[in-house]
Order: structure tokens, then sequence, then C-alpha cells
């Protein structure tokens, strides 16, 4: 841990198209030093400051405090579970893990060793649905009726060892869970493989949150127009979050209340005003980044804890499931620190 004036020493264990971006962030993070980075290709665009080391035993035998772990999917458990027996907190990719057992090993492993670690779902950070979850909590769009969320584009060729709905929906299903405070309680999925590959690339869901509201996701990497949009629909209006402008924008409700009892229980919509908000834009991965350093050095902060990553993963396993099985599949209930509830 870091104490006095003495920087955090990390690591990153991957560099691919995500890895290179967490690299360039901790290279630059005011309280961090990036001692070394674990690739077996190497720094193949020589741009790195940090040494490139082929195995997670070279790093750790550099001596670091914390590890952002952005490796594929499939080799989370072992990376991670070998950091937190060596005392190293750790920034995980989403998502947690490709199996709901494996999340769990994690869970685990790093409460048994006391050790900081979360999730690196980056939606979170981003200024238009942090701006809607706060408005969300303040009750500007009085009760929630409804989440949709459509998340598109083309197919990403580094993806190879999970599909769309643990890759991508995880996105959806962990930032519908924290904007609205709700957990889900039940799912149904249809998937579709149309690139030949093992794992599905496009999945629709249907869904219920604990509080009734409903919940539906649209996820492909099959079409080349790329979309980020989440809508939240309530009694006051509807918002509309685009996450890769970060603009946030809301629709009134403009009915007119009437005072006439019979008519008030028909009550209809009306188009009202339409108020796109101004948003300070700070990049979601550096407030990331921020988030669990301050973490990692004791400070109260914000972060996905591996637990509320874990539940995440409980759903999507759930989506699977039902689009298997073509059925509705209940989503247990989870422990207190699972469930985001707004603060």
């Amino acid at each position: 841990m870091s104490d006095g004036g003495r920087k955090l020493r990390a690591g990153l264990i991957g560099l691919g198209a995500m890895g290179r971006n967490h690299a360039r962030v901790l290279s630059n993070l005011d309280g961090v030093e990036l001692v070394g980075v674990v690739d077996p290709a190497g720094d193949v665009t020589g741009t790195l400051r940090a040494p490139v080391v082929p195995e997670l035993s070279d790093l750790l035998a550099l001596g670091v405090d914390y590890a952002v772990v952005a490796c594929p999917t499939a080799l989370h458990e072992p990376i991670g579970m070998e950091l937190a027996a060596n005392g190293v907190c750790a920034l995980i990719e989403k998502p947690l893990a490709q199996s709901v057992d494996a999340a769990t090993r994690l869970v685990e492993a790093f409460e048994n060793a006391g050790l900081v670690a979360g999730v690196g779902h980056i939606e979170r950070y981003n200024p238009a649905l942090q701006s809607l979850r706060t408005r969300l909590e303040a009750g500007e769009l009085g009760e929630v009726f409804q989440v949709v969320t459509r998340r598109q584009g083309p197919f990403p060729h580094r993806i190879a060892d999970v599909g769309v709905v643990m890759d991508l929906a995880t996105h959806d299903i962990d930032l519908t869970a924290w904007v609205t405070g709700q957990q889900y309680s039940s799912v149904a999925a249809r998937t579709v493989s149309r690139s030949g590959r093992l794992h599905e690339d496009m999945v629709a869901v249907v869904g219920q949150l604990a509080d009734g509201t409903m919940v539906n996701h649209l996820v492909n990497w099959l079409s080349p127009l790329k979309e980020r949009s989440t809508v939240v629909t309530g009694d006051k209006g509807c918002f509309v979050a685009d996450t890769l402008t970060a603009d946030l924008t809301f629709y009134a409700n403009a009915a007119i209340d009437t005072e006439w009892e019979a008519l008030r229980a028909f009550r209809g919509v009306a188009e009202g005003d339409m108020v796109r908000y101004a948003i300070p834009k700070r990049e979601p991965l550096l407030v990331e980044h921020e988030r669990f350093r301050d973490a990692v050095e004791g400070k109260q902060s914000d972060i996905v804890t591996l637990r509320q990553g874990l539940r995440t993963v409980q759903v999507a396993a759930a989506l699977l499931e039902s689009s298997a099985d073509g059925k509705v599949v209940s989503v247990a209930a989870s422990g207190s620190d699972a469930e985001p509830a707004l603060r």
C-alpha cells in the first residue's frame, strides 16, 4: 500500500485493445507508477515505458501493489487466483470470469486474503450514466417503468473465448442494476449465431427487476451501426443516455393533470420539453482508474466490487440458460454487497 509520498506500483496483464488503453492511463496516473506489463507477444509497438515480461511470475518479481487484468476472459480466474495468493490487489476487466463458479472462486480468494479488488465495468464511469443515476435517485423521473438498452456494432475480432452475452451484454446488465439500484429477478433471452463462431453473436432480452421495472436489452456485434443507447422511461418522461457521446437528454411528459377523478386514472402522455444536459465529460477509463487507485490507498471510493461483478455474471449465465431452454429463468437474490443500492 502507498504511504507517505511513495507511488503505488502497478502492473498490467494483457496488451490487447483494452490493455493498451489501460497502459496509456496507468502511465500517466497521479500517484501510480506502471512498473511492468505481462504479454507473451511483448511490446509490439515499442511505445511502452514499462518493461514487458512474458509471465505473471516475472511481474510479481518486480513487486507490485496492484495489477490490472486485461487478458482474455478465460484467463481471469487463474491470473486472479495467483494475484490473490501473492497479496496483490486487482482490477479485473469485465466480465469478472467466464462462469459463475469461476467468478465465485475469485470473490472468495480476494475476500479471504483481505485484498481490494474490483471489476472494470467502465459504463458506470460514463458521464451520461452517472448523471442519469443521480437524477433517478433524486426522483426526477418519478416511478420507473422500463429500462431499454441497445448495444451493437461490428464484430470485435479480439474476442474468441466468450459470446456477445458475456462480452457485451454484461455492460448492460451491470449499468441497468446500477442506475436503478435494483437487482434482476427474472430474465428471458433468445440468441442466434450468424458469424459461424462457437458462441452467440446476437441476443434479445426481456427481464424484470426486483421492483417490477421491465427491462429490454438488444445486443449484437453483427451491425455496421455502432450504437450504445440507454432509455429509461417513467412517470414524468424519459431519459436517453448515449454513452458513445456521453450525452443525456430528458423528454418530459407534458400531460396536464386533471382534477376530474374519473379521467385521472386514464391520464395519457403528451410530448413536452426536451432538455439536453451539459455534463463535464471526463474519460471514463481515467475515472475508473482514479477510483481504484484511491481504494487501494485505503480511501473511501466507489468501485465495482467483485460481488457486484459476480452478480452480473449470474444474470448473464441466466440469459444463456434461458436461451438454451426456452424458459423464463429466475435470478436468485444475493447478499447486500452484491446489490448496487443507490447511495
